[in-house]
């Protein structure tokens, strides 16, 4: 089941939110949706759902439109929060449960289940009102994925988490995906998107600009960086034929360069003049990519 966005356009009023936006998700695989605020990703999403209708253009699931004859086969998790304050968290999720046709007894097996893995198996009698952020967090996240849908939509699952809590969601996340669920997350950390995903788009004001496989994506952009610490002065290289960005750092020296070629060029530059405790090539970060692409830094 692959979805599909051909040409989908979305304006309010004389604001143009998503434009021309055309672009495929693969089956099984996790897609990141990276882009700063305002770029049009919860827009996307919400004409993805069916919860707004595109001004032009058409949302497919496997050739078909999404309607909510689908939604039992749908996961999603907004951005801003959507629980009862006053329910238990066990009430919560049997509701919603309940809403996606499952049965009483199922839901709370799942609920269980994932209670478990959360670490927090005595948060069912807690009211939602009672929890953290973060644990609201989780509770939403069990509430999206209770079903086992084959499409999952996470808008920035992991905003306002703990180090520890991200690492816990993101297993879980992989493990959906590995069990064959289609997801499709936002983010503005750029490193959660390069992490876990092998498909992306990068949003700036509505328009795709940079869309396909990351692997793809990196290889096309070019340039590389290179990673010198040695116990001799490096600034030098700021001005080395082929070097198109340096920034200095306490143990050395970080270079963006044109291509591979450059970096031998420099190894064999700096080989004889004392003591490189590291040289490494690297492929360029999406915080490059963006950089380049949008002309803006990234926040």
């Amino acid at each position: 089941m692959s979805l599909r966005l051909e040409q989908v356009t979305k304006r309010f009023g004389n604001v143009t939110a998503v434009d021309h936006l055309t672009l495929s998700i693969p089956e099984g695989e996790m897609f990141g949706f990276l882009g700063a605020n305002g770029a049009g990703k919860t827009t996307t999403f919400r004409m993805i759902l069916g919860l707004l209708e595109p001004t032009s253009g058409a949302v497919q699931w496997n050739d078909e439109a999404i309607t909510y004859a689908k939604s039992h086969l749908i996961g999603y998790l907004p951005e801003e929060r959507g629980l009862y304050p006053k329910l238990k968290v066990r009430e919560q999720l049997i509701y919603l449960g309940r809403l996606r046709g499952l049965d009483k007894q199922t839901i709370i097996q799942e609920m269980e289940k994932w209670l478990d893995r959360f670490k927090v198996p005595e948060y069912a009698e807690k009211r939602v009102e009672e929890l953290s952020k973060g644990n609201q967090q989780k509770i939403q996240f069990i509430a999206a994925v209770l079903h086992q849908p084959k499409l999952l939509i996470l808008d920035e699952p992991f905003s306002g988490l703990d180090p520890v809590n991200v690492e816990l969601l993101k297993e879980a996340v992989l493990d959906l995906k590995n069990n064959g669920t289609t997801i499709v997350f936002s983010s503005h950390r750029m490193e959660h998107v390069e992490e876990l995903c092998e498909y992306l788009c990068i949003m700036h004001r509505g328009k795709p600009v940079v869309h396909g496989a990351l692997r793809e994506i990196k290889r096309s952009f070019g340039k590389k960086n290179i990673i010198i610490h040695a116990d001799f002065p490096l600034d030098e290289l700021r001005h080395f034929p082929g070097v198109m960005k340096a920034k200095q750092t306490a143990e050395g020296i970080h270079l963006q360069v044109e291509n591979e070629d450059v970096s031998q060029h420099i190894l064999a530059h700096i080989a004889d003049k004392g003591f490189i405790r590291k040289f490494a090539l690297e492929e360029p970060s999406l915080n490059d990519i963006f950089i380049e692409k949008v002309g803006a830094a990234y926040e």
